[in-house]
Parts: C-alpha cells; structure tokens; sequence
C-alpha cells in the first residue's frame, strides 16, 4: 500500500544546534529507502519533509516513521494518507453503445 506522510514540528527547535540528530536521521531515512519502506521523499516549501511510503497499513507506517530520530526525540511527527489509484479515468472510457468522441 502507498501512503502519503506530511510532517509536523512539534516544538521550535534551533536546527543548527541538532547537527547530530540530523546526521542520525538521514542514516536511518537512508536505511527505509534502501529496505524500500521509503520511496520518495521531498522537503516542501515550510522545509517539512513529505514521505511517500510503501507499506501494508498505516498502521505500519506510524511504526516505521517512529524509528526516525527526529520523531523519537519529539520534535516532529507525521500526518498519514492512504493513496488509492484514480479511477476517474474510467468515467471517460466509451462504453461499444456510446457515441464516439469528435
């Protein structure tokens, strides 16, 4: 199942003070992409991470995302969204009795 995970800091933090936080939590993120939990990660334009998961539940995913150091230390946590595929396609497909497109 893919999931959609948005962070949320929980407290101010001075980042520049949490250099070896940050270091742990690019290893372990390094570690889920290579097991590949994680799939795609981007920073958006607050610098919060948004994760595109791959795992059986969301359920699971909480799990996983609680073994970042940053998520363990209390300074973030994480939004989850379960993606299903779109269907709407299906709404544009021509049925044999429909008229065919001009």
């Amino acid at each position: 199942m893919k999931l959609l995970a948005i962070e949320k800091e929980l407290i101010r933090v001075n980042w520049e003070e949490e250099n070896e936080v940050l270091i742990n939590e690019a290893y372990r993120v390094y570690e889920l992409f290579q097991e590949g939990t994680v799939r795609e990660i981007y920073l958006n334009e607050n610098e919060n991470a948004v994760i595109i998961l791959e795992c059986n539940s969301s359920d699971k995913a909480h799990e996983v995302l609680a073994t970042l150091p940053l998520v363990k230390a209390g300074f973030i946590s994480f939004d989850i969204m379960e993606l299903h595929p779109y269907a709407g396609f299906s709404r544009i497909l021509l049925k044999k009795d429909q008229q065919s497109w001009h």
